[in-house]
């Protein structure tokens, strides 16, 4: 992976699995992902995606290790509001549509979770 790279998180988990295999295998990619010295230049939240940036989140304590090496979180603010969690939201920058649209412009690549 690489700065020019975006990875898009649009479940609560990854793949279509009862919900502690989706957390565990999300879990598992992005703890593979930060001890990779190539990081993603963005990972962009919405649709359900957005349950792994708020309180209660199995991936926080990874998404913020990851914030904190430089890896910018982008979470959808429609979507926040949609689920009544904005005040709920513990890593990343609330943005919108814009913001996504701008990251995935910006991106070489684009993988969807």
């Amino acid at each position: 992976m690489s700065a020019s790279t975006l990875l898009q998180i649009v479940h609560d988990g990854m793949g279509a699995a009862p919900p502690d295999l989706q957390h565990a295998l999300l879990r598992k990619y992005l703890l593979l992902l930060r001890e990779n010295a190539d990081l993603p230049g963005a990972i962009c939240f919405y649709t359900l995606g957005v349950q792994m940036v708020v309180d209660g989140s199995p991936v926080l304590d990874v998404l913020q290790a990851l914030e904190a090496a430089g890896v910018r979180l982008i979470v959808c603010r429609t979507c926040l509001e949609h689920f009544g969690v904005v005040d709920k939201v513990r890593v990343g920058t609330i943005g919108g549509m814009g913001d996504i649209l701008a990251a995935q412009s910006l991106a070489e690549k684009v993988i969807t979770l």
